[in-house]
């Protein structure tokens, strides 16, 4: 049974920093890309960043980049998301995911990817 667990999330102010852990169980971890996305209760669910299976490529959202850093270890079955310099506006339920090496189509699209997480709430105050 395949497990991806989100911790970390909380209550921060603007400027703040935090860093997002998804533990996954049940999977060949090293065979999987893993993503970052989020959703908030206006909103689809949306990418935020991914990194590919051998942890040589990372993607962000434009709303992201510089700020947020995808990471993994593949000796703990996590993937991270640091994420810096918080805006009101990162406020959101965020998830992870997994899309085995072997599926096809485009990493900013929720169809690409096989598991998710339950989400971590994070909340930025100003």
């Amino acid at each position: 049974q395949v497990q991806l667990v989100e911790s970390g999330g909380g209550l921060v102010q603007t400027g703040d920093s935090l860093r997002l852990s998804c533990a996954a169980s049940g999977l060949t971890f090293s065979s999987y890309a893993m993503g970052w996305f989020r959703q908030t209760p206006a909103k689809e669910r949306e990418f935020v960043a991914h990194i590919n299976w051998s942890g040589r490529s990372n993607f962000y959202a434009y709303s992201v980049k510089g700020r947020f850093t995808i990471s993994r270890d593949d000796a703990k079955n996590t993937v991270y998301l640091q994420m810096n310099s918080l805006k009101v506006e990162d406020t959101a339920v965020y998830y992870c995911a997994a899309a085995h090496r072997g599926n096809s189509g485009s990493i900013y699209s929720t169809d690409l990817y096989d598991y998710w997480g339950q989400g971590t709430q994070v909340t930025v105050s100003s």
